[in-house]
C-alpha cells in the first residue's frame, strides 16, 4: 500500500473508544450532577425559590354539612382594595397634621395670609424625606410632594428657585456614603450652596410673603447618624456632627433672614436635631417639627401653614441644646473587645450569602447612663441643680404650640389604695378664637433617696388627646394610673419591684418641664414599703418577676473599679457622669469571652432531662379545629402528635415573611410582610402599600385613638391582600438622637411608645392581623448591630423600667376577638387572645446573643407576661444566630432565605422537644388569625403545587431521559467499535 492510501485509511478509521469516552463520559457526568445539585440546591433553598416565584395553591373545601355556617370571621369595611388606598391617604394626612409640632410661632407669624406668594429654600423642598431606608422603607413615587402640598393649600410658589433645587437635588442625589468603617453607612446632608441661591434672587421679590426653609436629615437601617463629619463633609468642623445645621444650611437661613421679613423653618427629619440658635434667633418667626411625612403627610403641613389645620403635635423626644453634653454621646458608637475573636462554624453557602461586613470582631455597647437619658436625665439633672435647665433644653418632651389658648382645671380625683388605680380628671377650655385639639399629660414624681433607687425627677404616667374643641367650649379627660406602675425595680437588694413608701407628686403638665396653670399637683402617700415579690407580685403579672439578668448587671459597679462600667446616678451626677469606655473595659472578662463562644448543642442534648415526644402519629384533626380552644387543650397534643419532624422544621427553618403550609394539617402558608411605616416587601411589590408617616411622626400625635385606626386601615389592606401577620410596631427607644433606625421607632420614653404600639396593634387585631412587635430587645444602635452580635450594658433595673416596658405594654394590652365554630351545629361563639408575634433582635443581651436568651424570651415574655404567641428571629443571615439555640430559648421561627441555616440537631429529645414547641406557639397563633378565614372544621385540602415544581421536575425528567438516552448511545458505540476492530493490529 502506498503513503496516499495509508493516509487515506488513517482518516476513515473511527475515533478510538478511549478518546470517545474522553470526551463524553465527563459531558454525561457533569450534566447528571449539575442536574443533583441543582435538584438538592432547589431543596434546600426551597424558602427562596418559593418567595421568588410562589410556592404553589392550597384549595380548601369545607363539607357538605358546614356550607351554610357563617365562617367570615373577618370582614373589610370597604369594597375594593382602591377604596382602601384612598381612605388610607386621607389618614396619612390626618396623622400627619395631628402630629407636625409646631415649636416657634413668634407674632402669631403663621399662620400666613391666605394663597400667600412663598420662595420653599432647603433641598428637602425638592427631596423630601419622606421615611426612611431598609425594612422600615415604603414607596413614596406617588407621595404628594412638599411643593404639591403647600399649592394644595392655595400657595403661590416661587418656580425659579424651586427649580434650581430640584435639578440640584436631582445631579446630586443623597446617597449612601462608605466611611472609614465599610459597616457603616449613612445619608450625605448635600444642601445646596448658597451661591447657586443667589443666582435666582431676583425672583424673591414676586414670592416675598413668606420663605419657607426645609431642613431635612434622612436615616436608614444599617448605619447610624455621623457624630464626627471631620472629613466627610467639605466644610465640615473638627467634632461637627450631622445633627447640627452644616455651613450650608446656616447660610442658606442667613439669605432667608436678609431677603424676607417673614421666615418659617420646616424641619423634616425623623430624630431631633440642635435647634437652640434657630428657637433663640429674632428673625425666625416659626418653626415647625414636621417628621417624616409619608404620602400624603405634607398636604397637612400646607393646610397648618395656611391656618386650615390647627397644629396639635407634641414633641416625642425632648431636644437638647448640644448632643455632644448627652449622658449616652460618648458610649454610642463602634467598641471593640480587644481579646475576643468571634469564631463560628460556617458553611461554604453560609460564607458565600452572609453580609461581607462581618468580621470576628465582638463588639459592645455600655448603657451607663442607666434610666437617665432623655427627659429623664435632663428633667433629673435640673432637679439636682447639675444643669441650668434652660441651657440645655431647646424643647422639652411633649411640648408643641398651638393657633389657639387652652386652660386647664383639675375636677376630679379618685386615689386607690396600693392595690389600685389613681384616676385624675381634667377640664380643658378653649380660651382663643380657633377651634383645636390639646394634650394632658400625666406626670408622676417618686420620693428618692440618695444612694437607694435610681428614680427619675418626672415619669410620665398617662396622657390624653381631647378632641376638636370649638372657641369657648369645654372637654373632660380622665387619666389613669395603676399605682404599682410607680414602682421601681430594685435589682440589687430585693430582686423585685419596689413601691418605697413615702409622698407620690402627680402633676399634669404641659410638658415634662411644666406643671399646668391651675392644676394643683397631687400627693399620693404610701405608708410604708410594698415588695412585689413572690406570689406577692404586680396584678399585671402572670408569675413572680425577679432578677433574671444578673450576669449583665454584674458588669456594673456604683462605684469606680477597674473592669467594671460605673453606674450613673442621681446621687453624685459629677462624679459618675458617663464618660467613653476606659482601655480596661476593652478587655473582656471570662463570662463575656464564654458568651461569645459558639452555642453547644451537644451539651445541650446531654443536659435535657425530657421524653423524645411523638411525633407522625397521624390524627383526623386539622388546623381549623383547634381555632378557639385554649392553648393548653389536650386536642393540641393530639394535632402536634401527628405532625413530623419534617413538617415542623420545613416550616421553622422557612420563615422569611411567612409561616410555611402543613398540608397534613390544613394549615395554610400566611403572609407577613414589613413595615412600621404600612405594608412592604422587597420580594412582593404587590403587597406594597400607603405609605404612613414614620412612627416618630405617629408618636408626635399623642394620639391613641389615630393609632388605632391605623392598624384597623392596614387590618383592612390586608383583608385583600390575604395578609395576617405584620412584621411591627418597632418599639425600641431613642436612646441617642444619632440612631439611624430612630424613624423606625415612636419616642425616647418607653410608656408612649408602649401606648402607641399597643393601639396601633389593636387596630390590626380587629381584622384578625397578628402583629410582630420588634427587636426584643435593647437594640437602640445600627452600628455593628451584626458583627457577631453586638453585646449591649445595661443594669437590670434599665433594662425592665425603660427598654422592655414598651413591649411589656404592648403583651399586656394587646388583644384579638377570635369568633370559632363551637359544635356540630355551626354555631359560632366568640373567645378572645393576646398579642400574637414578636421579633427577637440582633444584638446580644449582655454576652448571650437576645434571640438565644431564654432569661429574655421565655422567663420575662412568657412566664412573667403571658405571652402565647410565636417569637420570630431578625433576619438570621449570621452564624452567631443558632436556629437550635433560638428554639431552645423561645425564639420559634426562623427568618431567612438562607439555604445554610438548618438545626445542627433533630434528632435529640431536647431538639424534638423544642421543635414542638416552637410549633405549637406558630400554630397557635394562625389558628386564631385571619387566615382561617371561610374555613369550617372538617374542611379538606388539595395541594397544587407552583409552576416551577413543575418545570423543575419536567427539566429533570427530561435530562434524565437524555443522560439515559446517552448513556446508551455511549456503550452501544464502545461495543461495536470494540467488536469492529476486534483483532485489528494495533498502530
Amino acid at each position: 500500500m502506498n503513503a496516499r492510501a495509508k493516509n487515506a485509511d488513517r482518516v476513515k478509521r473511527p475515533m478510538s473508544n478511549k478518546k470517545f469516552l474522553w470526551i463524553w463520559a465527563p459531558v454525561l457526568a457533569v450534566v447528571t450532577v449539575l442536574t443533583v445539585v441543582a435538584n438538592m440546591a432547589l431543596s434546600i433553598a426551597g424558602g427562596w425559590v418559593a418567595s421568588q416565584f410562589g410556592s404553589g395553591t392550597y384549595e380548601f373545601t369545607n363539607s357538605e354539612e358546614s356550607a351554610g355556617w357563617d365562617t367570615e370571621y373577618y370582614s373589610a369595611d370597604f369594597d375594593s382594595i382602591e377604596e382602601v388606598d384612598e381612605a388610607a391617604k386621607a389618614l396619612v394626612e390626618e396623622i400627619s397634621g395631628a402630629g407636625i409640632v409646631l415649636a416657634k410661632n413668634e407674632g402669631a407669624s403663621l399662620p400666613l395670609a391666605p394663597g400667600a406668594s412663598v420662595t420653599m429654600l432647603g433641598r428637602a423642598a425638592a427631596d423630601p424625606v419622606f421615611g426612611g431606608s431598609g425594612s422600615g422603607s415604603v414607596d413614596t413615587n406617588s407621595a404628594v410632594t412638599a411643593r404639591g402640598g403647600l399649592e394644595n393649600a392655595g400657595f403661590q410658589v416661587n418656580d425659579q428657585v424651586f427649580a434650581a433645587i430640584e435639578a440640584f437635588a436631582a445631579e446630586n442625589p443623597r446617597g449612601y456614603i462608605e466611611m472609614d468603617r465599610p459597616d457603616i453607612s449613612t445619608y450625605y446632608i448635600g444642601e445646596m450652596p448658597v451661591a447657586d441661591y443667589q443666582a435666582q434672587q431676583a425672583s424673591f421679590a414676586d414670592y416675598s410673603d413668606a420663605a419657607v426653609v426645609y431642613i431635612g436629615r434622612p436615616g436608614g437601617e444599617g448605619g447610624d447618624l455621623v457624630r464626627d463629619m471631620t472629613g466627610w463633609d467639605d466644610n465640615a468642623v473638627d467634632g461637627q456632627h450631622q445633627l447640627e445645621l452644616n455651613k450650608d444650611e446656616k447660610d442658606l437661613i442667613a439669605l432667608a433672614k436678609a431677603n424676607f421679613d417673614t421666615v418659617v423653618i420646616v424641619v423634616n427629619a425623623s430624630t431631633t436635631i440642635e435647634m437652640g440658635a434657630l428657637q433663640d434667633d429674632p428673625e425666625v418667626d416659626a418653626i415647625l417639627l414636621a417628621g417624616s411625612p409619608g404620602a400624603t403627610g405634607l398636604n397637612a403641613l400646607g393646610r397648618i401653614l395656611s391656618g386650615d389645620v390647627n397644629p396639635s403635635g407634641r414633641t416625642a423626644d425632648l431636644w437638647a441644646a448640644d448632643f455632644t453634653a448627652d449622658p449616652t454621646f460618648v458610649n454610642f458608637g463602634s467598641y471593640l473587645y480587644e481579646n475576643i475573636e468571634a469564631s463560628y462554624p460556617v458553611s461554604s453557602i453560609e460564607t458565600a450569602t452572609s453580609n461581607a461586613t462581618v468580621t470576628s470582631d465582638a463588639p459592645f455597647v455600655n448603657y451607663a447612663e442607666g434610666i437617665y437619658f432623655g427627659y429623664r436625665y435632663y428633667e433629673t439633672a435640673a432637679a439636682e441643680g447639675f444643669i441650668d435647665y434652660d441651657e440645655a433644653v431647646v424643647y422639652p418632651f411633649g411640648y408643641g404650640l398651638s393657633f389657639t389658648d387652652f386652660t386647664w382645671a383639675v375636677t376630679d380625683t379618685q386615689a386607690g389604695d396600693v392595690d389600685g388605680t389613681i384616676a385624675v380628671t381634667v377640664e380643658v377650655t378653649n380660651t382663643g378664637d380657633v377651634a383645636g385639639k390639646d394634650v394632658v399629660e400625666l406626670y408622676y414624681t417618686a420620693p428618692y433617696t440618695a444612694g437607694g433607687i435610681e428614680k427619675s425627677e418626672v415619669v410620665l404616667g398617662d396622657f390624653a388627646k381631647t378632641g376638636v374643641i370649638a372657641p369657648g367650649a369645654s372637654e373632660s379627660v380622665t387619666l389613669e394610673l395603676a399605682v404599682e406602675d410607680m414602682a421601681s425595680y430594685d435589682h440589687l437588694d430585693a430582686a423585685a419591684y419596689v413601691l418605697e413608701a413615702g409622698d407620690y407628686t402627680l402633676s399634669v403638665r404641659t410638658d415634662s418641664h411644666t406643671v399646668a396653670e391651675g392644676a394643683e399637683p397631687i400627693t399620693y402617700t404610701v405608708d410604708s414599703d410594698v415588695v412585689y415579690s413572690g406570689e406577692d407580685h404586680r396584678a399585671s403579672d402572670l408569675a413572680e418577676v425577679t432578677n433574671q439578668f444578673d450576669d449583665v448587671s454584674a458588669q456594673f459597679s456604683t462605684e469606680p473599679v477597674d473592669g467594671k462600667i460605673l453606674s450613673m446616678s442621681r446621687a453624685d451626677f459629677a462624679g459618675t457622669f458617663p464618660t467613653a469606655p476606659t482601655a480596661d473595659l476593652f478587655v473582656a472578662d471570662d463570662a463575656i469571652v464564654a458568651g461569645f463562644e459558639a452555642w453547644d448543642v451537644e451539651a445541650a442534648a446531654a443536659e435535657f432531662e425530657g421524653e423524645m415526644p411523638t411525633t407522625g402519629a397521624g390524627s383526623d384533626l386539622s388546623l381549623i379545629d383547634m381555632r378557639g380552644l385554649a392553648k393548653d387543650d389536650p386536642k393540641w397534643d393530639e394535632l402536634l402528635d401527628s405532625l413530623s419532624v419534617d413538617d415542623m422544621t420545613g416550616m421553622l427553618l422557612n420563615g422569611a415573611y411567612q409561616t410555611a403550609a402543613i398540608g397534613s394539617i390544613g394549615k395554610p402558608q400566611t403572609t407577613e410582610p414589613d413595615g412600621p411605616a404600612g405594608f412592604s416587601s422587597f420580594i412582593n411589590s404587590s403587597i406594597n402599600g400607603v405609605a404612613y408617616p414614620s412612627e416618630f411622626l405617629i408618636a408626635q400625635t399623642w394620639d391613641v385613638e389615630l393609632g388605632a385606626a391605623m392598624g384597623e386601615m392596614l387590618g383592612n389592606e390586608a383583608m385583600f391582600k390575604d395578609i395576617n401577620g405584620w412584621y411591627a410596631p418597632a418599639m425600641n427607644l431613642h436612646r441617642s438622637p444619632f440612631g439611624g433606625r430612630n424613624f423606625e421607632y415612636y419616642s425616647e420614653d418607653p410608656f408612649l411608645s408602649g401606648a402607641m404600639a399597643t393601639s396601633v396593634a389593636n387596630g390590626a387585631a380587629n381584622k384578625g392581623v397578628y402583629t410582630t412587635f420588634k427587636h426584643f430587645a435593647l437594640n437602640e444602635q445600627e452600628d455593628n448591630r451584626v458583627n457577631n452580635g453586638i453585646a449591649t450594658w445595661a443594669t437590670e433595673q434599665t433594662i425592665r423600667e425603660v427598654y422592655l416596658k414598651p413591649f411589656e405594654m404592648a403583651i399586656k394590652g394587646v388583644s384579638m376577638d377570635v369568633q370559632y365554630v363551637s359544635d356540630e351545629d355551626g354555631t359560632i361563639s366568640e373567645t378572645t387572645i393576646g398579642a400574637g408575634g414578636i421579633m427577637s433582635s440582633f444584638n446580644r443581651i449582655g454576652a448571650t446573643w437576645a434571640g438565644g436568651s431564654e432569661a429574655l424570651m421565655t422567663n420575662v415574655l412568657r412566664g412573667e407576661w403571658g405571652f402565647e404567641g410565636f417569637a420570630i428571629s431578625d433576619f438570621n443571615l449570621y452564624p452567631y444566630m443558632h436556629p437550635n439555640q433560638s428554639i431552645s430559648a423561645g425564639t420559634d421561627l426562623t427568618l431567612t432565605f438562607q439555604p445554610s441555616k438548618s438545626f445542627a440537631d433533630t434528632g435529640s429529645a431536647k431538639a424534638v422537644s423544642d421543635i414542638r414547641e416552637a410549633t405549637h406557639n406558630i400554630l397557635f397563633t394562625v389558628a386564631n388569625s385571619n387566615a382561617m378565614n371561610g374555613l369550617a372544621p372538617g374542611a379538606t385540602v388539595d395541594y397544587t403545587p407552583p409552576t416551577w415544581v413543575y418545570i423543575q421536575i419536567i427539566a429533570t425528567v427530561v435530562i434524565g431521559l437524555l443522560v439515559v438516552g446517552g448513556t446508551f448511545l455511549v456503550t452501544r458505540r464502545v461495543l461495536r467499535h470494540r467488536k469492529a476492530t476486534a483483532g485489528t493490529p494495533s498502530e
